[in-house]
């Protein structure tokens, strides 16, 4: 049955998402359009396709989707984000909530997708997921890939100033991309046909400062600042990008994402 939001339970996920709403939106989340789009595509969202999007944050995947002609809606726990995500898409069902206990009925929508939202410390959101998908529905999820080896892992660097237990529980979270372990959890929640597929990263800055101011607005800075402080959080960050600095382009960073597809049993 649909859920409710438990507003207790989600209100940390606010004050480190939504803090910083209007610069994650601005400065951070357009980077991720390469990942938005690529999903898209290997889901065949398009015209008349009802799309939910699972923590939707400030909404530019359902943007994206919507200027497609997909029919859209999505939730997050952040009402500040949501806020922004209804801004961008009027038209979209975006609701405040938890991604848990969808407040949609069973067999709502066509597709479902997640965008470095449901990890391996979430796994009633895969039930849910199912749960919305038509039969024959499809779900499409992305997580962090092998970091330590990807080329601009250094623009993740700074979340690991957390305190050791915030950093082992972003481990713990990003679980489901290593060999074998999404596919396992995505077939044990009954989903068929799972496929891990290439997904294209790249976050790319004007300059240090921008980098920096784009980099706090999101969650896991919430973590660090409280561990090092913001000000130290902050020299660190543009100190790390200055070494990636190149006369006459941006600072980029190509950062490693892995893609589930699935479908629900027909």
């Amino acid at each position: 049955m649909p859920g409710e939001y438990d507003a207790d339970q989600w209100a940390m996920v606010d004050e480190g998402w939504g803090r910083l709403a209007v610069d994650f939106a601005t400065l951070f989340e357009p980077n991720n359009c390469r990942e938005y789009v690529a999903m898209h595509h290997h889901l065949g969202v398009g015209p008349g396709v009802r799309v939910l999007d699972m923590a939707c944050g400030s909404g530019f995947a359902l943007e994206l989707a919507g200027v497609i002609g997909a029919e859209c809606a999505g939730i997050d726990a952040s009402p500040r984000l949501v806020a922004v995500a209804r801004d961008r898409s009027p038209q979209a069902d975006v609701r405040v909530g938890d991604m848990q206990a969808l407040p949609w009925d069973a067999g709502a929508f066509d597709v479902v997708t997640s965008f470095r939202g449901i990890w391996g410390t979430t796994p009633h959101a895969l039930d849910e997921a199912r749960r919305v998908l038509v039969p024959g529905g499809r779900l499409g999820l992305t997580v962090w890939g092998h970091l330590k080896v990807s080329p601009g892992g250094w623009a993740l660097g700074p979340y690991s100033l957390a305190s050791e237990p915030d950093v082992r529980h972003q481990a713990d979270m990003n679980a489901l991309g290593k060999p074998g372990v999404g596919e396992s959890v995505l077939a044990a929640q009954g989903f068929v046909d799972v496929e891990r597929v290439t997904i294209p990263m790249a976050w790319e800055f004007p300059d240090e400062q921008t980098y920096a101011r784009a980099i706090i607005s999101a969650g896991p800075a919430f973590e660090a600042i409280k561990a090092v402080g913001e000000d130290e959080f902050l020299r660190h960050c543009a100190a790390e990008a200055a070494k990636h600095r190149r006369d006459g382009l941006p600072i980029r960073a190509e950062i490693a994402v892995v893609g589930f597809v699935a479908r629900t049993p027909a």
